[in-house]
């Protein structure tokens, strides 16, 4: 754990503990062996004069007391985290050390330039690229081991975009385009219909992901039900599944398709051209920090040039 502030850094365990409720699972998010967890909240307790936590079964979980401490932290944190950004803003300066976290394609195609560039342009400063699920990023918020995630909105639930300890920025509207076998009868075309597809062996993720909703959620924006074949998780095993001729599937533009044998990309158009909206998540407070914005900016600016160039290498 990155601790670069002014609050105890045991309340930033405690914290931490309340958000993922075990001893273990707080020492691998910080980077403390279980013990250590175990001691800084035995001395938190000691020096506030509070009982924190209570046993429960092999187990401890936080008392109404430190439930409520917890919860009043809140503002604190947000306090101190816009305190430290216009600090910084002040004496244009910026901190020693960013994390970055983010899922498969946005750690890949966004994040490793990102981290490139801060590299280069301030070779002073410490760039962490972590590759989490958006659950995993925002514990990773909350532990301070990255000050920025980049996740995809639905992806976030009720923790992330209606969570006061968090803040988020929309980064880019990532349209889903459909992949189909390079002999198909549309192969020649550049768009699409779902209507015209809807009959095709689909393939998607298994039902209660993220990418299943989106898909759900385009053909019932027009209607159909579409006759799923495959499921598949990772982009490239889509990819190989259409070039291996087992059906279609939707990909993300600002996934690429790295040359695939036998699969060509459709634009989708019709009533329901289905998004995935990627955004950018901090602690909340910490929006206003220089390196925050400036990465923000960089974020941008790669994204869509990223969004325009797949059109021209992969349409």
């Amino acid at each position: 754990m990155q601790n670069r502030c002014m609050i105890d850094p045991r309340l930033t365990t405690l914290r931490v503990f309340a958000r993922c409720g075990t001893i273990g699972a707080t020492a691998e998010l910080t980077g403390y062996s279980p013990s250590a967890v175990s001691a800084q909240l035995r001395e938190l307790q000691r020096v506030l004069g509070m009982q924190l936590l209570t046993k429960d079964g092999r187990g401890v979980r936080l008392t109404a007391t430190g439930r409520f401490l917890v919860a009043g932290s809140d503002p604190l944190i947000a306090q101190w985290e816009s305190l430290r950004a216009a600090a910084m803003e002040a004496g244009d300066q910026v901190q020693s050390h960013f994390g970055l976290g983010g899922f498969s394609s946005a750690a890949a195609h966004l994040l490793a330039p990102l981290a490139a560039t801060l590299r280069s342009t301030r070779p002073l400063l410490e760039v962490q690229v972590l590759e989490a699920d958006p659950a995993r990023c925002f514990d990773l918020l909350v532990a301070e081991r990255i000050d920025l995630a980049v996740i995809v909105a639905m992806q976030s639930g009720s923790y992330g975009e209606d969570d006061p300890r968090f803040e988020q920025r929309v980064l880019l509207d990532d349209p889903l385009d459909v992949i189909i076998p390079g002999d198909h009868p549309l192969a020649s075309r550049e768009t699409a219909t779902l209507e015209e597809l809807a009959s095709e062996p689909w393939i998607t993720e298994a039902a209660g992901s993220t990418y299943h909703s989106l898909f759900t959620a385009a053909f019932t924006a027009v209607g159909v039900t579409p006759r799923i074949a495959h499921e598949a998780v990772e982009w490239e095993t889509h990819i190989a599944f259409v070039g291996a001729g087992l059906g279609v599937g939707l990909l993300p533009r600002l996934a690429p398709l790295h040359g695939a044998e036998n699969v060509v990309r459709l634009r989708i158009t019709g009533k329901a051209k289905p998004t995935r909206r990627i955004v950018a998540a901090v602690r909340r407070g910490s929006i206003a920090s220089p390196l925050i914005q400036e990465s923000l900016g960089i974020l941008q600016v790669n994204a869509n040039r990223i969004l325009t160039g797949r059109l021209d290498e992969d349409l």
